[in-house]
């Protein structure tokens, strides 16, 4: 492909965790931005951009034209992982959606992805739920990343085949904790972790702000949820804080 194809830094951190040379398919491709770009820049041999709603199957189209004709893209309508053979790529990306429709998609997917060595995912909100589902089908989480683009913090996952406790082992917070801190993140300690709790720490005290107003039962219970919640973040942005100094 001649054309030079522009990309988001999310996209560029998605684009850095595929292996060179690798068959990627991209679910949900978004103009199958993200897999002209692997072309072009020869980070891979051949791509599958995914689309479920005609409008964006044609843009991808219309964005993979070329390679399509040069035998090195295919554009395929379909929902999640159905627009796959099982063993054609070696690497699935599926980024900007919600957690819960990423976990969603694997599951339903799961007959394709024997011979898939690496997922990169880029949960939009539910990170947690997209580590669970990783965690309960042996997708061992290798590496994981935050950023932060017009705003907005993003978190990106990486997993492969493997021992789906691993990265959970040996810390000092339990997996439930770690399935939302996530554990590399957690280990790593970047300086946009405690940024992102401290967003979840104004957001829930917003919604006990406004829950002060009302004297229902259910608002009382919902308001000691949500300072047993406080409480935790609390715990979690002081500990981010003390160890970066």
């Amino acid at each position: 492909m001649a054309m030079t194809v522009t990309i988001s830094e999310r996209l560029h951190k998605i684009a850095a965790y595929c292996p060179a040379g690798a068959r990627v398919a991209d679910i949900g491709s978004d103009h199958a931005l993200l897999a002209a770009y692997l072309l072009n820049s020869g980070m891979a041999s051949f791509v599958v951009a995914g689309e479920l709603n005609e409008g964006p199957y044609r843009a991808a189209r219309q964005q993979l034209a070329r390679a399509t004709a040069e035998g090195r893209a295919s554009v395929r309508r379909g929902d999640g992982l159905e627009v796959l053979e099982p063993g054609e790529v070696e690497v699935i990306c599926i980024a900007g959606m919600g957690g819960q429709l990423i976990a969603s998609i694997l599951e339903r997917g799961k007959a394709k992805l024997p011979g898939v060595r690496r997922l990169i995912l880029q949960p939009n909100v539910g990170e947690e739920l997209v580590r669970e589902w990783l965690l309960q089908n042996d997708w061992e989480l290798v590496a994981e990343s935050i950023l932060e683009e017009d705003g907005v913090l993003y978190e990106i996952l990486v997993a492969e085949p493997g021992e789906g406790d691993k990265p959970y082992r040996d810390q000092e917070r339990p997996i439930a904790e770690l399935l939302r801190l996530g554990p590399h993140l957690w280990r790593d300690k970047p300086p946009l972790l405690a940024k992102r709790w401290g967003r979840e720490r104004e957001k829930h005290a917003k919604i006990l702000s406004q829950l002060a107003h009302s004297r229902s039962p259910q608002a009382k219970e919902r308001a000691r949820q949500i300072k047993q919640e406080l409480d935790w973040i609390d715990e979690v942005v002081t500990c981010l804080q003390t160890d970066k100094r």
